[in-house]
């Protein structure tokens, strides 16, 4: 009797927290804030302060600092030095700006400073006047800590985000698409600038393109144009030939960001771009690759499914020989882990696929999964939050991802990843890799 009544009690306590786990619901989306970034096209006035200001890794040893002006005439330069309001150093560099129907942006300046000492904080300030700034340059070695959300928006939930990234302490931001929602409204742009100033122009935010983004109007303006003006990557350092796609390195990681909104089969550019920076890249050096790109090709959320099949088609087998170690995505306005897996299948030499669609976007969470959940899915759920990635050394990296539980950041899911180069992957796969990267 009193084993039937532990049993009652035991399934009872079970079906309790699956009600609860079921019933889970994350608040629904905050509106949009209000940072003014509307201006009539017919404003006159001037104003050459800096603002929207942002950094970005720009090569070995370099930075690009990226700002707007209201005032064309402003200067595009930039002082810098290790002491506040000492600028020993001075860089020169060059703007663009663009129209887009009846809004004509700001003089939107890109500043490249360097060479500069890793693991140290610089002092500058843009075109001359305005407030100082100061940022941090990621360090030379292990260990290195990424930052990483996606599909950011402006709304009450990203601020929260921001909040929590802001209490990482991280050496870069990755953001695998989706900046502003802008969604062709160009003030939008201005105000998510404003928004993200406070970090973005303390450490390195290295973005790429997501479908919110692209604001293409057919026959009249060409997709991307207002993504592609004010937040410029290191593409021409990396030897690609579009925006859209790029790599770095930090530390001993080589990230390569892809285009979900580039072509990118066998005979397109970024696949040609692909293999090539595939090639070059050196385990011994950077013994971590990293790959972010925005449409997920591992996603059991009803939302946006099979999106991602076509470029999986085209780029997985790549990155399979390469032996990519973390694939991280968005899009998807939740979040997902996978176990190592390639092809659909479980691989132990696979990539560990991560979906962090969920910054802080206004249009809400993609609550409905599949059932049952597939056997390459370890852990998902539906809420706003911010990943962290540290990489301790050549073979163990810590992943961890945090919930926004209301206004506080609460850590949801974690795991340890070692590293496929320690494994006997790499050394298995070096053959396949030099084949696919010498075929034509």
């Amino acid at each position: 009797m009193e084993l039937f009544k532990l049993q009652t009690l035991v399934v009872a306590v079970l079906l309790s927290s699956t009600a609860i786990a079921e019933a889970y619901v994350r608040p629904l989306p905050r509106k949009n804030l209000d940072l003014g970034g509307f201006r009539w096209p017919w404003d006159s006035k001037t104003n050459s302060q800096p603002q929207q200001v942002h950094v970005s890794l720009a090569g070995d040893k370099h930075m690009r600092v990226s700002w707007i002006t209201d005032d064309k005439n402003s200067p595009s330069y930039v002082e810098y030095g290790k002491s506040p309001g000492r600028y020993d150093l001075v860089a020169e560099g060059d703007f663009t700006s663009y129209s887009y129907m009846l809004y004509s942006s700001g003089k939107i300046h890109h500043t490249v400073i360097g060479p500069l000492e890793y693991n140290t904080v610089y002092y500058y300030r843009c075109g001359g006047q305005g407030s100082e700034f100061k940022l941090k340059t990621p360090p030379a070695e292990f260990p290195v800590t990424f930052a990483v959300a996606g599909d950011l928006g402006q709304t009450g939930w990203t601020e929260s985000t921001l909040d929590h990234i802001d209490q990482c302490k991280h050496d870069v931001y990755l953001l695998p698409g989706d900046l502003s929602y802008a969604d062709y409204m160009q003030h939008l742009w201005d105000s998510f600038g404003k928004l993200v100033e406070p970090l973005a122009s303390t450490r390195p935010w290295m973005v790429t393109e997501g479908n919110h983004e692209e604001e293409n109007i057919p026959l009249l303006k060409d997709g991307f144009v207002s993504y592609n003006s004010r937040w410029k990557m290191p593409f021409e350092e990396s030897g690609s030939t579009s925006n859209l796609y790029y790599s770095f390195e930090v530390a001993g990681v080589h990230i390569v960001m892809l285009g979900s909104y580039a072509d990118y089969d066998e005979w397109s550019d970024q696949y040609r771009w692909l293999k090539e920076d595939l090639s070059k890249v050196d385990r011994k050096r950077t013994p971590w690759l990293v790959v972010l790109f925005h449409v997920p090709w591992y996603n059991s959320n009803k939302a946006h499914q099979g999106e991602g099949d076509d470029m999986k088609t085209a780029m997985e087998p790549l990155l399979y020989a390469a032996s990519v170690d973390l694939v991280i995505a968005g899009h998807v306005h939740a979040y997902e882990r996978s176990k190592r897996v390639y092809d659909g299948r479980p691989d132990p030499c696979g990539a560990v696929h991560i979906t962090i669609g969920d910054g802080g976007n206004r249009e809400g969470l993609a609550h409905r999964y599949i059932n049952p959940q597939p056997n390459w899915s370890e852990f998902r759920e539906a809420s706003f939050g911010h990943g962290e990635l540290k990489v301790v050394n050549s073979t163990h990296a810590y992943w961890s991802w945090h919930r926004n539980d209301e206004d506080e950041s609460v850590k949801a899911d974690d795991f340890w990843i070692t590293s496929l180069v320690s494994s006997r992957c790499v050394d298995d796969k070096s053959h396949e890799l030099r084949s696919m990267l010498m075929k034509p």
